[in-house]
């Protein structure tokens, strides 16, 4: 098991945020999990160089849907992290089993995801008025980081 809660990118798109949320799984130990279609080849030389020398560090899986990951999780909370979210990031006592759930760029979850029966509820990460949204690494690292603080940085 393992220390940080699983980060989940739901049909990513942009190979460098994936690169970053590799480096991401390697330097905290938590999983991410791709959820398909992807909108680039994991050997793509951008996710690579974003990725650096941390891919054998990492632990990554893809998975063919969202419900094919939720499957192998069925005890495992779900946070849809989305700008009209319920809850704040940082008001979550989290759990290393969470799965922590990201939507692609530019569009977000979409709604059929943010109403699955499996979402435990819906994450705002805030912001300034008038911004649309974090970067997709960002917001990983930043609620990865909230979550591992509050687990005492074990590893």
């Amino acid at each position: 098991m393992s220390a940080a809660p699983h980060v989940v990118f739901f049909e990513p798109r942009i190979p460098q945020n994936t690169g970053a949320a590799i480096r991401l799984s390697a330097v905290s130990g938590s999983p991410l999990h791709l959820i398909e279609p992807l909108g680039f080849d994991l050997s793509e030389p951008r996710l690579r160089r974003a990725g650096l020398d941390y891919h054998d560090l990492a632990s990554v899986t893809v998975h063919p849907s969202l419900d094919a990951l939720l499957e192998t999780m069925p005890d495992s909370r779900v946070f849809a992290y989305t700008a009209g979210g319920s809850t704040t990031y940082s008001d979550i006592a989290y759990r290393s089993d969470d799965l922590l759930l990201f939507g692609p760029e530019p569009t977000g979850l979409p709604e059929e995801v943010l109403a699955h029966r499996r979402v435990t509820d819906t994450v705002v990460i805030p912001m300034l008025p008038g911004r649309r949204s974090l970067n997709l690494s960002n917001a990983a690292a930043l609620v990865t980081y909230e979550a591992w603080r509050q687990m005492g940085f074990t590893a």
